[in-house]
């Protein structure tokens, strides 16, 4: 006799997020993307549906990435050296659905470029690829309070996921994102309480649940992956069992952490993109619903995963 397989039933489910705006929504985009909706925990189908597969993001910079290792900028060639190329290259020859683009150069210590270059330089790519964008920026608070909202402003209507809102500082990102019709990313500190606080916050500016994707700062294999993991399946099993506060998808920036780490910097170019693989697959099991990622090679390996996991 064969024992029937214990199913867990949840009241809650995922919020859905969907990012681009096509010409009858008032944007640009060729497609949208739509990640979240999930009612069970990741790929256990027979519990509940997952109506959308988790995506990976190309991460672009909008300046020469100078301090990628070398067997990264390899995979591009030369591509790195102008950012509408390297954009192209992502949707054109790499197939890619969306982009990441990282505003690195507004940093002081990256060329200090000012909004309004930021802003054209926004409007140009929004021509040049028509697929959904993230933007994000570039880690310094102060240049990046003075630019994301000018960079709101350049692609209002085009419905992209801009980040990162803080704790600390979330209300000038919420207030632009609100008036140019964009969601928003919300980053807690590996820390479900912060997760929780700052998604209340932001959707007391009056930004609904459904916009916002959470950034639970991950950490790479062997730099705290193991926390983060366990951080993001608390939420996801707060947010199954009703809590809506949490029920907001995962963004994690998979390729900033793996190719940070040491082991990927070792004379192998094959050891930076398994190291990228590992931590991606394994946040997947978490719950994760974008993968930024770096490595096309990477990538595809993960792009394959998920295909296997949702063959049938």
């Amino acid at each position: 006799m064969v024992t029937p397989l214990m199913l867990e039933k949840w009241s809650g489910k995922i919020a859905v997020l969907t990012i681009g705006a096509t010409r009858e929504d008032g944007g640009s985009r060729a497609h949208v993307i739509k990640i979240g909706g999930q009612q069970s925990l990741p790929f256990l189908f027979q519990e509940g549906p997952s109506p959308h597969r988790p995506v990976i993001a190309f991460e672009v910079w909008d300046v020469y990435p100078q301090d990628w290792q070398e067997s990264l900028q390899r995979a591009y060639v030369y591509s790195l050296k102008d950012p509408i190329v390297w954009a192209k290259t992502c949707v054109e020859d790499y197939n890619e659905q969306i982009l990441c683009l990282r505003l690195q150069g507004i940093h002081p210590d990256y060329g200090n470029k000012s909004a309004d270059t930021e802003a054209e330089f926004i409007k140009e790519l929004l021509k040049k690829v028509d697929v959904p964008l993230i933007i994000i920026g570039s880690g310094d608070d102060v240049k990046d309070n003075a630019v994301l909202p000018i960079c709101c402003e350049a692609a209002r209507g085009e419905r992209c996921l801009i980040g990162s809102a803080v704790q600390d500082n979330y209300k000038t990102l919420v207030a632009s994102v609100l008036a140019d019709g964009h969601n928003i990313i919300a980053e807690s500190p590996i820390d479900i309480n912060i997760a929780k606080q700052l998604n209340i916050l932001i959707s007391d500016m009056g930004l609904s649940l459904e916009r916002i994707a959470i950034n639970p700062t991950i950490g790479a294999l062997g730099y705290g992956l193991e926390y983060a993991y366990s951080i993001m399946e608390r939420c996801r099993l707060a947010a199954l069992s009703g809590d809506k506060t949490l029920a907001s998808p995962f963004i994690c920036f998979v390729g900033q952490e793996a190719w940070r780490a040491k082991e990927s910097k070792v004379n192998d170019d094959r050891q930076g993109i398994v190291w990228e693989v590992i931590t991606a697959t394994a946040l997947l099991q978490a719950g994760a619903d974008i993968l930024v990622m770096r490595h096309p090679e990477a990538i595809s390996k993960v792009n394959s995963y998920i295909a296997n996991l949702f063959r049938e």
